[in-house]
């Protein structure tokens, strides 16, 4: 049976989702997402070319009738700021599925939650699918819930670090309370962070800057496909009991 990802009643059959930020240009983002097998592409709407018709746009590269684009609110500090680039989005393209974030600080680029979740409920009532980037606080991700994400985006660790999942128990308990889908976004940096994300039973994997600032991008993204479908199978099988001492392969008795 087909194993798929569904998200506000959209099926994708892949569990990863691609950034299209810090690429060297649109022939090699192209070149990665396709390799990578993604079908969603995260798409910041603040840094979208709209006014030179002479310059080349992501959509000269990937035709949006082939893959969903999810436009984001990156760079938005404050929630009316991320309210009128989502109704920007909107006006622009019928985008209705959307990433929200609304940051705290330059710094840290954790998310501002009290900003967040007032945002997720004013775009809810608007008609907006609201997929969002949050803290990994079981409590903040169940207000998430509560007002009407259609999908809960906690971070691993903080945006561009690389440093994996710092916190697997939060992300176990998030996964375990939500009826829709837990997405982890932000701190990957290796396929292994990616595997142990879906071993922990989250439902997609969201991977800009770890694939981006490869030495071989599309390699990496090639890399990253087969780490979140080992991930999810590894899942789905079980993983064996965990043991304080040896156990030995073999039967112990009729020995030779």
């Amino acid at each position: 049976m087909k194993d798929n990802l569904i998200i506000a009643n959209k099926t994708f059959s892949s569990r990863l989702i691609v950034g299209t930020g810090k690429y060297k240009d649109f022939e090699q983002t192209s070149k990665a997402i396709k390799s990578s097998g993604a079908e969603i592409v995260t798409v910041a709407v603040r840094r979208v070319n709209i006014l030179d018709k002479n310059k080349p746009t992501l959509m000269d590269y990937l035709d949006p009738k082939s893959i969903v684009y999810l436009p984001n609110t990156a760079g938005c500090f404050d929630s009316e700021q991320a309210l009128r680039t989502l109704r920007l989005a909107r006006e622009m393209g019928d985008w209705k599925l959307v990433k929200l974030e609304v940051l705290g600080d330059k710094k840290t680029l954790y998310p501002n939650m009290i900003e967040t979740i007032k945002s997720t409920e004013i775009l809810v009532k608007e008609g907006f699918e609201v997929m969002v980037y949050c803290t990994d606080d079981p409590i903040m991700t169940k207000k998430l819930e509560d007002v009407g994400a259609c999908a809960i985006m906690p971070l691993a660790a903080p945006i561009g670090s690389g440093l994996g999942i710092q916190n697997k128990i939060n992300i176990s308990l998030i996964k375990e309370q939500s009826k829709v889908p837990v997405i982890v976004d932000a701190g990957v940096g290796t396929p292994s962070d990616a595997t142990i994300a879906m071993e922990l039973g989250c439902d997609a994997v969201l991977i800009n800057t770890a694939i981006a600032e490869a030495k071989d991008p599309i390699l990496m993204a090639e890399a990253m496909k087969y780490a979140v479908i080992a991930g999810r199978k590894a899942f789905k099988a079980g993983r064996m009991k965990a043991k304080k001492f040896a156990s030995a392969s073999s039967p112990q008795k009729d020995l030779i």
